[in-house]
Parts: structure tokens; C-alpha cells; sequence
């Protein structure tokens, strides 16, 4: 039917789609689902190309052997608002029994 007004002409448009808020699209979840199942098998599948497979690697201080009935004392971290010589003081008056052991010393440092 013609516009016989002279005004605009009404077109109807397409509507947008609206989703319920805090609702995630359900292609969106399906999607993270299958990229952590995915991960799992990734995980699964090259477990030695991590550096956990070399757990020698991980040691700050290799070859340290540590006493038996070794009791590690509690420590102050330190926060960098006190003196930091106060601070390698306390430790090692902490640590005294094991002075001679350097790797002891660095490792539970």
C-alpha cells in the first residue's frame, strides 16, 4: 500500500537478539568446555615436556642434604622496612648449629 501521508515509510527491522542478564550464550559454554577438556588431554598427553619431569631442575641448591631430624626454625620474612643486616643477623644466629653448612644454609634460606 502507498505512503498517501507524505511522512516516512515504516520498514520493519530486523530484531536484535537479547540475552537474559548473567546468563552466558550456551554456544559460549559449550565452547569453554571443550577448550578444558582439551587442556586435560594436552596435560594428559605431554606430561614429560613439563620441567616437573626433571624434578632435579626445581632445586634452588643442588646436592644439599639435609640431617635427619632436621627441624627448620620459624623466620620473620623479611618486608624491607627493618634492616636487612638485622634481619641475615637473626638468621644466623637461628641456623648457628649448621654454620658450616653452606648448602643448608642457602637452601632454607
Amino acid at each position: 500500500m502507498p505512503n498517501t501521508l507524505g511522512g516516512p515509510q515504516y520498514c520493519p527491522q530486523p530484531q536484535p537478539f537479547h540475552f537474559a542478564v548473567g546468563r552466558v550464550p550456551p554456544a559460549i559454554v559449550e565452547r569453554e568446555k571443550l577448550d578444558h577438556i582439551e587442556e586435560m588431554l594436552r596435560v594428559i598427553e605431554g606430561g614429560g615436556n613439563y620441567a616437573f619431569a626433571d624434578m632435579a631442575k626445581l632445586f634452588l641448591v643442588p646436592d644439599v642434604i639435609i640431617p635427619p631430624n632436621f627441624k627448620v626454625s620459624d623466620f620473620d620474612k623479611y618486608k624491607g622496612t627493618t634492616c636487612p643486616k638485622n634481619h641475615l643477623k637473626m638468621y644466623n644466629r637461628k641456623m648457628g648449629a649448621y654454620s658450616k653448612n653452606e648448602k643448608l644454609l642457602m637452601h632454607f634460606f
